[in-house]
């Protein structure tokens, strides 16, 4: 994961009016901990700190320079967002140390073509792993190349990045490849038909 930085400023206007005025100045109240330091709390730039959201996700390394003269390097620990508006009102930023191993989830993206016609069913969409703070990956592939319908791949069989360890149970199911809907019911009501079958021969014999 890529470094980027961004610009910020001491925040001393505490509560939600405080919290509110900063927002509407178009920036995001925000919290730096970690490693035993004091929480500061900060302002950043509304539009430049979603944009970094929006390319680098929650495992996006960020140098956060305070106009103090103050830096930290940061990964965003919790987001909250208005749900209306889907803003960002509020951001805890927590302080990572190169070299340092640390534990969060990524993003798995999917890959390849599983057997035509099958209906593949994501049952995981990120992966708990452990790696070096700045060697996050930004997602984990996951190849689901000739799957056959009724087949699954499982934590186990996936290929973690060099230096990521997958946390996660290993049996674990990622994605299975299911049969298309239609098909299933088709089957369902044949079975149906089958079932009732015997009841009307029955009802007629008597």
């Amino acid at each position: 994961m890529s470094e980027v930085r961004i610009s910020a400023e001491p925040r001393t206007d505490f509560g939600k009016g405080g919290a509110r005025r900063t927002r509407r100045a178009g920036k995001v109240p925000a919290v730096v901990y970690g490693h035993g330091e004091k929480p500061r709390h900060i302002s950043l730039p509304g539009l430049e700190f979603a944009a970094v959201l929006r390319k680098g996700g929650l495992n996006q390394l960020i140098q956060v320079e305070v106009t103090d003269g103050t830096r930290e390097l940061v990964i965003p620990k919790d987001i909250q967002r208005d749900p209306l508006r889907d803003e960002v009102v509020h951001a805890d930023l927590l302080i990572v140390r190169r070299g340092e191993t640390i534990t969060t989830d990524v993003p798995i993206s999917f890959s390849g073509e599983v057997e035509k016609g099958g209906l593949v069913v994501h049952e995981l969409t990120s992966l708990s792993v452990e790696a070096e703070a700045t060697s996050i990956p930004e997602s984990i592939e996951v190849d689901l190349e000739g799957l056959t319908i009724g087949s699954q791949r499982t934590v186990a069989e996936i290929t973690a990045p060099k230096g990521v360890v997958i946390l996660n149970d290993g049996e674990q199911t990622v994605a299975t490849v299911a049969e298309p809907r239609a098909e299933a019911a088709a089957d369902d009501d044949t079975e149906s038909e089958a079932a009732e079958a015997p009841a009307e021969a029955e009802s007629a014999a008597e």
